[in-house]
């Protein structure tokens, strides 16, 4: 029981196997018994008794259960053996022989000796052979023939059967191998098979595919091996069949055919259990697929519904129906892009439904759970297409509405044009009148389908999107077109009297002869000769008074009807800007959108990665700067705010005042202009940009896109300086005005940027320098007290060409260097040279022989630079922002000196400084008194009492004495390094005498029609502005109205701004009577002087 239970193989004794004491060769006896051999082996009595028992164990499994049952035949060949032998291998098989014996044949001795004794030991030891089975002692080969036949034993026994005892060792051990091989393919398949009916079905697509892909492998795996013992189990058959390959005359033995039985039974059994697998598989397959179909439409029916549920929500906020015809066109298309960037998620919904109802018709396991979720999908879209196409209704009607609110405007405007294109002085013939009376009919024949006829039935049609805003803009449009009307008909009326007015018939009337006689002249003859005048005269007399009164009385009418019809037409010119204003505005911010979203957004689409090159990468700021800061602004704001200012164009000034500073980031843009035109040229084949605009379709590239920033900042001027112009009588004019002001301003702001983002070489900062207030190239020659006499003459000669940059604190020398290259890259560069701080900075207007030169002093002109601008008017305007400058400065010193003076005042009183005292002051002026009399060419300019001063010479400016740009005294000009003089002696001494020089504009309060061929004709009211100071009192001026000069008297001219010490200090210098310059001075230095009494007042 216990052998059956653990098997032996051939494979666990093969060694003992190979030693051939015992053998099964294949015959039967002839009631079918197997056959097993003994062959002689000499050292039978030294195998183990272990070795022993599995060897019979083994050959007594071999044959079938049946033929076990009949029993074995023992063929024990001891020919060549002793008795002593012979008789111990029989005992010893008969006491180990593990199965049913039939009969025991021995072939005895074969020699005299050992036969005899063989045949006397066995009668004597009969009773030690006693088994259940009789032992046949055989003397010979052919009486073992008569118990088993010839063809069922083998050559060594006289028999024919083909056996070889190696070629059956290897059968056997095939032939279990391969059973063996069946036995672990079906525990495995069948273990297999119990793992994949337990597998529970994950709940994603990710663990589905992981276990779809884990049971695909171990199902080949088992495959494999199926594969491989079938072609185990048919070449063990093929080894089998080989020697009846060989010759027809081999037949197979019976163990042969037993070995050949089981091969082709394990291999039908391994064919049945693929099947059966196979069929198991394929329904557990189609499970897990089916499985992982479900995960992916639920994932798809997850994603799906979750972007549905975003458009839905998006689509609710398009609330919006439009305030004017374009912003309805505008939320049209905006509503069109959304959907068709919907149109996406839409189809995707309708894919996955499709796929849906295909796994239903495929009887998916899962039917319950997909249905639902189709049936949803399906109510989703056409949830999402119902409301498009609501909110679609509802655009077109409002578009359809503005359309009629925009035909009407539009017609009222054309009956404005009308009304004013009517020259009053031809309406006023019967002719005109008549024909200006069809015009008008004309027109209003038009109104039928360009006016809006009944307010009630546009509120009721368009009821779906009439909401407060929309009403009172209907009703705006209504009352125009209601106040339209009736101007026409009161046009109308006024032309329908005129054109009806016939002159009324005069009865011809003989005057009388002394009337005739009287008086040559009809009318007054019969005024004065004719005391009772008669009825007919009467009336001749009242008609033409009438016609007259009447014809007035229309003018009258027709001035204030062209008046109004004028407004009109400018309030309609005034529409007309601002929506040139709004539709730009507009497709402004689409442009910009179209950028932002077409080519800086696809740029971090990683689908677009490939297209962009190493140049380009990461380079999105640089290429679009702040693009999107400007668009934000415009969007969400600016618009916004213009939007509401629709109906009162003409204060469109206050939004742009009010985000004024917001444009400030134009001049960020404008600064990364030049990097970003640099990148475009050195990436502009990239095939990124050109798929971008290929799917824009767009005909122009990305740079035309980019310059739309630096295009609408200068665009808004050309409209301000439009509205402007039809609104110079309105509420809003100042407004405009400013903020044309600022919008220019912000331009030159930029501009200058772009320049002051050129200087190199500057080792400070930049932004330390204060706001930059001016910038230009000059020529410009210096002459430094200091320097070499070489230098001094050279510097007449020989101008340096040198750009300039005014800042509040300083003014930068710059030397201009051209790029090369091409678009911003040839924008020059600046090179730093020096600067000179406006604190020590002084200057003198005109310079002798050039009127466009003036002067840049420093440090008490120890360095003078004269500055030669290109016009006279650039020096005009340099020479006014720098007198700015520094009377700022001299504000700032005052307003200090006078807070510290006031703090001293508060504390205990302090020792005077020496540069404080008046003396000091004093001896200043002295001095500058004594070089002006030492100067020889002092009194040139004056004549004789008897004629009028000559004229100045052009380019002397203030100046009543000629300097030549070598002398150093001081000139006429403006310094912040010294403080004028006004002191109470000063002022003193002067009250008494003539009027002193005061520079600056003056009014004029006497008028003076006399005076010789220099003198000037002014009058009362006038304003002149004084050029220089002459003899007898007379000072040549300028008159500002006709740009003539000539020499007035001092006492006919009132200064304008003569009210206080202080304004007097920034006007002149009235220490010297004859003093050249006008010097107003400051010093913003921790040494400022403290005022003087004559400066505070």
């Amino acid at each position: 029981m216990h052998q059956d239970i653990v098997p032996i193989c051939a494979a666990d004794i093969q060694d003992q196997l190979k030693k051939r004491f015992a053998y099964l060769s294949g015959g039967r006896g002839q009631d079918g018994s197997p056959v097993i051999t003994f062959p002689d082996y000499p050292a039978f009595s030294e195998i183990p008794d272990k070795e022993f028992q599995d060897v019979m164990t083994y050959l007594t499994s071999i044959p079938s259960l049946q033929d076990a049952g009949i029993g074995f035949i023992l063929v024990i060949d001891r020919r060549q053996d002793k008795w002593t032998s012979v008789k111990a291998s029989v005992l010893r098989i008969a006491a180990s022989f593990p199965a049913n014996l039939q009969l025991v044949l021995v072939l005895r001795p074969t020699g005299f000796f050992q036969r005899t004794l063989s045949d006397i030991a066995f009668r004597f030891n009969r009773d030690d052979f006693k088994m259940k089975v009789p032992v046949i002692m055989l003397s010979s080969v052919p009486e073992l023939h008569g118990y088993i036949d010839k063809s069922q034993l083998t050559e060594d026994l006289g028999g024919t059967l083909d056996y070889c005892h190696t070629r059956w060792l290897c059968h056997r051990t095939a032939i279990e191998s391969f059973a063996l091989m069946v036995k672990q393919t079906a525990q495995m398949l069948q273990s297999f098979g119990t793992e994949l009916a337990e597998t529970e079905l994950p709940n994603d697509v990710q663990s589905t595919s992981s276990v779809l892909c884990a049971h695909m492998e171990k199902r080949d795996k088992a495959k494999e091996d199926m594969k491989l013992a079938l072609t185990e189990g048919h070449s063990i058959l093929q080894s089998i069949w080989a020697p009846l390959a060989e010759g027809t005359e081999h037949s197979m033995s019976q163990d042969q055919l037993d070995g050949q039985t089981t091969v082709q039974r394990l291999l039908a059994q391994l064919s049945e259990t693929e099947a059966a697998f196979d069929k198991f598989w394929s329904k557990h397959q189609q499970k897990l697929e089916q499985c992982l179909q479900l995960r992916h439409f639920e994932q798809g029916f997850r994603e799906v519904k979750a972007a549905l549920d975003t458009v839905s929500q998006k689509i609710a906020t398009f609330t919006d129906v439009g305030n004017s015809l374009a912003h309805a066109e505008h939320l049209l298309r905006d509503l069109a892009t959304f959907e068709e960037k919907s149109n996406a998620a839409v189809q995707r919904a309708c894919a996955l439904s499709q796929e849906g109802e295909r796994l239903i018709d495929s009887k998916h396991y899962a039917v319950d759970s997909i249905r639902p979720k189709c049936e949803e999908l399906r109510h989703l879209c056409d949830q999402f297409a119902a409301e498009v196409g609501r909110r679609r209704g509802l655009l077109l009607k409002s578009l359809e509405l503005h359309g009629l609110l925009e035909t009407s405007m539009k017609w009222c405007d054309a009956g404005i044009y009308l009304l004013a294109s009517q020259p009053v002085d031809k309406c006023q013939s019967q002719d005109g009148a008549e024909a200006a009376l069809q015009e008008i009919e004309r027109f209003l024949e038009t109104g039928a389908e360009n006016k809006i006829q009944e307010l009630s039935k546009i509120y009721k049609e368009y009821e779906s999107i009439m909401n407060q805003d929309l009403m009172e803009h209907v009703q705006k449009v209504f009352q125009k077109q209601e106040s339209m009307e009736e101007m026409f008909h009161r046009r109308q009326a006024s032309l329908k009297k005129l054109a009806a007015k016939q002159t009324r018939p005069v009865q011809p009337v003989a005057p009388r002869p002394e009337a005739l006689t009287k008086s040559p002249c009809p009318s007054p003859g019969v005024r004065r000769g004719s005391e009772n005048p008669s009825a007919e005269g009467s009336a001749l007399r009242r008609g033409p008074y009438r016609r007259a009164k009447s014809e007035m009385s229309a003018n009258r009418q027709g001035r204030s009807s062209s008046t109004g019809d004028e407004e009109e037409s400018l309030a309609v010119l005034r529409r007309h800007v601002m929506n040139e204003l709004l539709d730009t505005e507009r497709a402004y911010v689409e442009e910009l959108l179209c950028v932002l979203e077409g080519y800086a957004a696809e740029m971090e689409n990683p689908l677009m990665a490939h297209l962009i090159s190493t140049g380009l990468q990461h380079k999105k700021d640089i290429l679009f700067g702040n693009m999107e800061e400007i668009y934000h602004f415009h969007n969400r704001i600016f618009l916004r705010e213009l939007e509401s200012y629709i109906d009162c164009p003409e204060l469109v000034g206050r939004c742009f005042l009010e985000r004024m500073e917001d444009f400030q980031i134009y001049e960020k843009y404008c600064q990364n202009k030049p990097r970003s035109e640099s990148l475009w040229r050195q990436c502009s084949d990239c095939p990124f940009f050109q798929e971008c605009q290929k799917k824009l379709d767009h005909k122009l590239s990305l740079d035309s896109y980019l310059l739309k920033p630096v295009q609408r900042i200068t665009k808004y001027q050309l409209l301000l300086k439009e509205m402007l112009k039809y609104s110079k009588n309105c509420t809003g004019a100042e407004d405009l005005q400013e903020a044309l002001s600022s919008i220019l301003g912000i331009l030159k702001a930029v501009n200058d940027s772009m320049h002051l983002i050129a200087i190199t070489g500057y080792d400070g900062n930049l932004g330390d320098l204060g706001k930059l207030l001016m910038q230009g190239s000059f020529s410009v020659w210096t002459d430094h007290k200091k320097g070499h006499t070489k230098v001094k003459e050279l510097a007449r000669f020989k101008p340096m060409q040198r750009h300039l940059f005014l800042h509040e604190k300083a003014v930068l020398f710059c030397k201009k260097r051209e790029e090369n290259g091409e678009g911003y890259e040839k924008a020059p560069s600046y090179s730093y040279k020096q600067s000179l701080n406006m604190t020590a900075v002084g200057i003198t207007e005109n310079v002798k022989g050039d009127a466009r030169k003036f002067e840049i002093w420093y440090n008490a002109r120890e360095e003078v630079y004269i500055i030669q601008a290109p016009t006279p008017e650039i020096k005009a305007a340099w020479v006014n922002e720098i007198r700015k400058v520094l009377t700022s400065q001299l504000q700032a010193c005052r307003e200090a000196s006078q807070h510290r003076a006031l703090e001293q005042s508060q504390s205990l009183p302090l020792p005077t400084s020496p540069s404080t005292s008046p003396s000091r002051g004093t001896t200043r002026i002295v001095k500058k008194l004594e070089e002006s009399k030492m100067d020889p060419l002092s009194l040139e300019g004056y004549i004789s009492s008897a004629s009028l001063p000559k004229p100045p010479e052009k380019g002397k400016g203030w100046s009543k004495t000629s300097h030549s740009p070598e002398a150093p005294e001081d000139d006429g000009g403006w310094s912040s390094a010294e403080e004028p003089i006004n002191s109470s002696d000063a002022e003193e001494d002067g009250g008494g005498g003539p009027k002193k020089l005061v520079p600056g504009r003056y009014t004029v309060v006497l008028d003076d029609e006399k005076g010789g061929p220099d003198a000037l004709v002014v009058r009362s009211g006038d304003v002149v502005e004084v050029v220089q100071e002459g003899a007898e009192g007379l000072w040549y001026v300028r008159d500002l109205s006709t740009s003539t000069e000539g020499w007035v008297p001092a006492r006919s001219l009132s200064a304008l701004l003569t009210t206080s010490g202080s304004a007097q200090g920034l006007s002149s210098s009235e220490s010297s009577p004859r003093s050249a310059a006008l010097s107003c001075s400051s010093s913003c230095s921790e040494g400022c002087p403290a005022p003087f009494p004559g400066l505070q007042g």
